[in-house]
Order: C-alpha cells, then structure tokens, then sequence
C-alpha cells in the first residue's frame, strides 16, 4: 500500500501551499519541499544547528566573510541596495554591512514572518542609518522588490549554502531570475559549501544532540498544526544520507510502521521504511558552480575557498 492514498472529501485545495503538499506525498516516492521546514520554531532550531559542533557550515562561512569582508566589499564598492535572500539571524549579513558604510538600503527577503521581523528590527536599530525595507515571501517563487529602490544598483547577497538546497536545474533557474530582476550590470555574493569526504558531510545533518532531528521532524508539528494533519512523531525518525552519485545531502523521514495519515481531507498510507524526502543540500566543486552560474548569465568575478572544511564565497557579475 506504500505510496496509495484516498481521497475522504473531493474538494478543491484553495490554498497555494496545499497543492504543493498534496503533490508531493501523493508522489512516489513521496517528498515535501524544504521551505517548509522554516515556520518559526523551525527557524529557532535552525539557528540551534548552526551552534553545533558538527555543523561546520555556518562558522567556516562567518569566518571566510569574516576574513574578505573587505575584498567583498570592494567588488560591491558602486553598490547602493543590498538584497538578501533569507534573513535568518543576519550574523553574516553585518560583516557584510560593516564593510559597505555607503550602503543606502537593505532589503531582506524571508519567507517566516518572525525571522524577518526579528531581523529587520535587530538591523533597525544597530544600522540606524540604513533604511530596512524588509519583504516577506517564498523567493523561490516569485522575486519582487520595492519599488522605491527602482533604478538604484543592487547588490545580492545569498549566503548559508543555501543554494544547495535547489537541485542544480533549480538552481540555475533562480540565479536567473535574479539576473534578470537586477539587470544588466548586477553583483551577486553566494556561498556555496563544496563537496568534502562523507565523514564531514553526514554528521553536520545528524548531530549528537538531535537538533537537526528535531528540525526535520518539525515539519510534522506544522503539517499538524496549520493544515490538519494527524502525523504521530514518535512513529517517524529522521535519516540523513549522502548520495555520491546526486553531490548532496538528503535528509528524509522515514515511518517506522506501517499508518495512515490524514492531510487536508485525504488519507496517506505509508509502509514501514517508507521515507518522505525534506531536503537537499547540493556540495558543488568550484568548478560546477561556476558553470551553473553561466548557465544563468552569471560570470564568477572572484572566489574565496576556506581552508578545511573547504566552503566558498563567489562574487558574480551580470556584465
């Protein structure tokens, strides 16, 4: 019965999000886009992983800006706006700003109310100077900004390896769309962790304390919560894995017996061992990356590579 559903009350999903739900745990094998693991608690947790031991991500990315703000800042020099996609806690974000004093706007994009506005207020009030118009929404569906920074350059900034959580075509296609929403002549600063030895790898998305394990399995609480899901977490672990053969970290759900679930008026069967897919984190080579970035118009200008783990910063250019 793995993979089958039935339908309890044949009507229309008027929601956006619910298509996108049903679509996805109806598939086989089923899976749940990663942005839904980032409502409140999830965003509190995941500032909980990024202390982690294993979680080498976060601290060789502050550390490398930490070490080329000013570099970065200099290949940013005629920039007056700075967009960032994913607010989160805004610690990268302010290595960043510190080096760009002339910076007139910041313009953060997130798709949780509460990180954005914590973020937003937190900017507010150390850059008093720097006018915050923050813009809540899901970047990896529509891009909009304000209009009161139209005409002015921009700068991108898309930090966290969060890129890697697009599968490459994916990728590709947002970096393209940020392109063509900044226009002829743009930057854009990513930082993108690159492939390492799995030892490295698995740990960082299964630490010892069980963050990462609750982050994942919060997905079920906000299933439950705000789309009328009936999901027990105790009957549900969470598995992280490397795929060689894809270049990413996949972290799942695996149910531990055979249920039923029900989501938005349905039934969903799984077997025991079936998993539900919540994300990917992509490892690139320095090389891959900067021909995904071509593909989407993008040319690297300059690349910092972090000593072991290695994780690097790119400056694009839209020339």
């Amino acid at each position: 019965m793995a993979g089958s559903a039935m339908a309890l009350v044949r009507t229309p999903e008027q929601h956006p999000a619910h298509a996108e739900l049903l679509a996805g745990l109806l598939s086989v094998p089923k899976t749940l886009p990663s942005k839904y693991l980032y409502d409140e608690e999830g965003s509190r947790l995941f500032e909980l992983i990024c202390d982690q031991p294993e979680y080498y991500v976060a601290r060789t990315e502050i550390s490398l800006l930490a070490s080329i703000a000013a570099e970065v800042a200099h290949a940013l020099r005629d920039r007056s706006v700075l967009v960032e996609f994913g607010s989160g806690a805004s610690v990268k974000t302010r290595l960043l700003l510190d080096a760009l004093p002339l910076l007139s706007a910041y313009v953060p994009i997130d798709i949780s109310q509460s990180a954005l506005s914590a973020a937003a207020l937190a900017i507010r009030g150390d850059y008093p100077r720097l006018n915050v118009m923050p813009v809540l929404g899901d970047f990896t569906r529509h891009l909009t900004l304000p209009t009161t920074i139209d005409g002015r350059s921009i700068a991108g900034f898309f930090p966290g390896s969060t890129i890697g959580n697009f599968s490459p075509s994916a990728a590709v296609d947002f970096l393209a769309r940020v392109r063509r929403l900044f226009g002829q002549g743009s930057k854009l600063v990513v930082g993108a962790d690159l492939a390492k030895t799995p030892r490295v790898l698995v740990p960082a998305y299964n630490d010892a304390e069980g963050v990462t394990a609750a982050f994942n399995k919060n997905l079920l609480t906000r299933l439950n919560r705000e789309f009328g899901a009936n999901f027990d977490l105790g009957s549900f672990d969470h598995v992280a894995s490397w795929n060689a053969a894809e270049s990413r970290i996949e972290m799942h759900l695996v149910s531990l017996v055979r249920q039923r679930v029900t989501l938005l008026h349905r039934w969903l069967d799984f077997a025991a061992g079936e998993t539900i897919h919540t994300e990917n984190s992509y490892k690139y080579s320095p090389v891959a990356f900067a021909r995904m970035a071509a593909q989407a118009g993008w040319s690297v200008e300059r690349r910092w590579i972090s000593d072991n783990p290695e994780f690097a910063i790119f400056a694009l250019s839209a020339d």
